[in-house]
């Protein structure tokens, strides 16, 4: 492969390869990865219209559920289309200002769902630990300063990404190993030594993940306490099985983020055709099941929903 012009970097494309030794099977994989996103939009879609629409369910739970549905429909709006063309039509050209604009959105956005994650576990605690103070807690003014916090730390903290890969110079190749522009992935092709670059993004990444994680696990650990010590077997049954279901999709949100991080550390021998598959289900399976956890399992959203469709079909 030819180099290419390192003096004007707008003007580059890259190639996104997809999934490295399974091209062969593209079409058949976008197929999965298409249905999760119509999911996804449809799920975020709905919970966002009906707790517009339903005035009771202006409650803290219900307005950080809007928050992450936000972030669901842009993180994987910002991916999905673009990898099922490259799938389905071929089509491996990206341009340099679209790659570092993808890339800006994936990341921030990522933060900024582990951040709501984080509002929802607390605002969880409240509710089960010291119910009598939620309302006063949790104000709605709270509540907006909690989410503007948690995305102008994704923007603050993912902002610098595009600006240091437009400085660097690229004379190596134009293929991207993977489905989207990831920046480890896109940061490989430049001609200096980028250590700097990769030590930043991989610290701010591994900052927010842990100190998110961390306060999560607390929360939860507090919570399950709190339930245990409720007199109500059903009650305790109940809100296990809420907490329990919660607790599922935040572990498979940051599994599949910490086996990505660890393989940009230390897993250098990983086939990559595994790495890119848990990278693509990291960014795909929360917008997918965030909807169905938190929408479809909480009573006041699907009975509202099931009312919705009755006076329809009537």
């Amino acid at each position: 492969m030819l180099p290419f012009n390192t003096s004007r970097p707008s003007s580059m494309t890259f190639l996104l390869l997809g999934i490295p030794g399974l091209e062969h099977l593209h079409v058949w994989v976008g197929i999965p990865f298409c249905s999760m996103y119509v999911v996804a939009v449809a799920g975020n879609v709905t919970i966002l219209a009906v707790v517009r629409a339903e005035r009771s369910l202006h409650e803290p739970m219900f307005l950080f559920l809007c928050m992450l549905s936000l972030t669901d429909l842009v993180l994987s709006t910002s991916t999905l289309p673009r990898m099922l063309c490259l799938f389905w039509f071929g089509a491996h050209e990206i341009a340099f200002d679209a790659c570092l604009t993808q890339m800006f959105f994936i990341h921030s956005f990522t933060a900024m769902e582990s951040g709501f994650f984080l509002a929802m576990a607390i605002d969880r605690y409240v509710a089960i630990c010291d119910p009598l103070r939620h309302a006063t807690v949790l104000t709605h003014t709270r509540i907006a300063k909690m989410g503007a916090a948690v995305v102008l730390r994704g923007v603050a903290f993912f902002s610098p990404h595009p600006i240091l890969l437009r400085r660097l110079p690229y004379c190596r190749t134009r293929i991207i190993a993977h489905t989207y522009c990831e920046f480890m992935a896109v940061v490989k092709l430049a001609c200096v030594d980028t250590g700097a670059t990769k030590r930043y993004s991989l610290s701010v990444a591994s900052v927010i993940g842990c100190c998110d994680g961390f306060f999560i696990a607390v929360s939860y650990v507090l919570i399950l306490r709190a339930v245990f010590g409720l007199p109500s077997r059903e009650a305790s049954l109940k809100a296990l099985g809420t907490c329990g279901s919660h607790v599922c999709v935040i572990l498979v949100f940051y599994t599949t983020a910490v086996f990505t991080f660890l393989t940009h550390r230390f897993g250098h021998n990983v086939a990559p055709q595994i790495h890119i598959f848990i990278a693509n289900m990291y960014l795909l399976v929360p917008p997918f099941l965030n909807p169905i956890v938190y929408g479809i399992r909480t009573k006041k959203i699907r009975d509202r929903v099931l009312s919705s469709l009755r006076v329809k079909v009537a």
